[in-house]
């Protein structure tokens, strides 16, 4: 007599979170590039960026059916330091010196740019500090990106221009 048993089980394996992620952040970096009158690169900053608690609360924000917090369109520069992430203005302001967004885009993936140009005779001074905000007032918040550098002494009759790249992962 032949005894044959065949034993059959389902077997399911999940694990919570496979395939996303658990923290979502926004980081980014500035680049100031200063030009002279004859179109000449003359100064240039490279630098991390600080993303503000607004800045935060922006972007989870915009995933609202109808979100309330605007969106940047705006720079400023500033003649301070200090500004951290529970900040909503600039430390020193220059006065007229915000700005409209040249261009905001989003490329490949979560990278958003933004770059903005301050002419001759805007923002002129030794510029340490710089901010995206989504009000075109200016030395008003809110403030959703900041960044602190060396100063680019800009002239009245030199030109500014700031990126912004911002990305989320």
């Amino acid at each position: 007599m032949i005894n044959e048993t065949v034993t059959m089980a389902d077997k399911m394996t999940a694990q919570v979170g496979k395939g996303f992620k658990e923290t979502f952040s926004t980081a980014g970096r500035m680049v100031a590039e200063l030009y002279g009158p004859d179109g000449a690169l003359k100064d240039r900053r490279d630098v991390e960026n600080t993303v503000t608690t607004l800045g935060h609360k922006m972007a989870a924000d915009q995933w609202l059916a109808a979100p309330s917090v605007v969106t940047p369109g705006w720079m400023e520069v500033g003649e301070g330091t200090g500004q951290g992430a529970g900040d909503s203005t600039l430390a020193t302001y220059i006065a007229g010196s915000r700005t409209a967004l040249d261009s905001k885009t989003r490329g490949a993936n979560a990278i958003v740019t933004m770059a903005c140009t301050f002419a001759a005779g805007t923002g002129t001074g030794a510029i340490t500090e710089a901010g995206v905000f989504n009000v075109v007032t200016e030395n008003t918040t809110d403030m959703i990106l900041v960044a602190s550098f060396a100063a680019i002494n800009k002239g009245a009759d030199d030109s500014l221009v700031v990126t912004w790249t911002a990305t989320t992962a």
